[in-house]
């Protein structure tokens, strides 16, 4: 017997597809790359810019490895790029 040999059955778990966690935001919907939400509580960032509750934020980016705990990435107006955690946003409708 050659060492080598693979089964079909073997390849196909090898090439199926990883699932890929749901984001959802503080009351349960889900978020796609490119929503817009809106800050559900106020927040303190590094570097002295307060976001306030009710922020709108626009073409959200989901990362596929959180950092420290967050999972979304965007661009807040006034204070530039960050990372937030799916809890303290609401996606705006």
């Amino acid at each position: 017997m050659c060492g080598h040999e693979w089964s079909a059955d073997a390849a196909d778990a090898e090439t199926s597809e990883v699932a890929v966690a749901v984001v959802k935001d503080a009351v349960g919907n889900e978020l796609v790359d490119g929503d817009t939400v809106t800050i559900a509580k106020g927040l303190k960032a590094k570097g002295g810019a307060d976001i306030k509750a009710g922020t709108k934020v626009r073409g959200i980016r989901l990362l596929e490895s959180p950092v420290n705990g967050h999972d979304i990435e965007a661009k807040v107006p006034g204070a530039g790029q960050m990372y937030f955690k799916s809890f303290v946003v609401k996606k705006a409708k």
